[in-house]
């Protein structure tokens, strides 16, 4: 199997170094490029043609959202990570619908960034722990649901329903099965089916779709 190749990029010199060095000792991990701004990032991306592209949110001339943006909008074999200090910045949920398939905080370790960059190319979501929380706040808002919670969204069975609140909950597919007593083929199958219905690409917006409908409240 080849390397996973990757584009980082982060505007302060010491960060993006350090990402070059960390990235580099990490196994089936090849640095293909390193940019100090969204823009010099599309454009390396446009050059190597990525896996994954590490991107910080903060940046001049192009921000990381809008790197995002583009980036899956022209070179949508490339998945973005977002690695960045602002979980409490509305950016996040930015990235999320510019197309970001993960989130991670600065402070997270060599092994979590080699995850999520894994994740991120398989096609899968992987959220930090404080991301994901300002993530869920975020999309709360502090209004209203949209909808009754009795009422199903989209058609959502109330097995799907169960599924879904236990993504929103930080569940895997694994832990999912243990507390529905189901196998975990059957969940997959659920996650499949309310995906599809709810039209999300991945767990954080099924996170984010599970508290605008109201069917998570807290």
């Amino acid at each position: 199997m080849s390397d996973l190749r990757v584009v980082l990029a982060d505007d302060q010199t010491v960060v993006r170094e350090g990402l070059v060095t960390l990235l580099r000792l990490l196994p089936g991990v090849e640095v293909v490029g390193a940019a100090a701004d969204g823009e010099q990032a599309v454009a390396l991306v446009a050059e190597h043609r990525p896996d994954v592209l590490l991107v910080d949110l903060r940046m001049p001339r192009c921000d990381g959202v809008e790197a995002t943006r583009r980036v899956r909008a022209e070179y949508p074999q490339t998945e973005v990570v977002v690695l960045t200090t602002y979980t409490d910045d509305d950016s996040v949920l930015s990235a999320l619908r510019a197309g970001a398939r993960g989130f991670l905080t600065k402070d997270a370790d060599a092994e979590a960034i080699a995850r999520a960059l894994h994740a991120a190319a398989a096609g899968q979501s992987t959220l930090d722990g404080e991301v994901q929380r300002r993530l869920v706040e975020a999309a709360a808002g502090g209004a209203q649901p949209s909808r009754p919670t009795a009422e199903p969204a989209d058609g959502l069975t109330p097995r799907e329903i169960d599924v879904l609140r236990l993504i929103a909950a930080g569940m895997s597919n694994t832990e999912i099965a243990r507390k529905l007593v189901v196998s975990e083929a059957t969940v997959k199958t659920h996650v499949n089916h309310l995906f599809a219905k709810a039209n999300l690409r991945d767990r954080a917006q099924a996170v984010a779709y599970a508290y605008k409908t109201g069917l998570v409240t807290d």
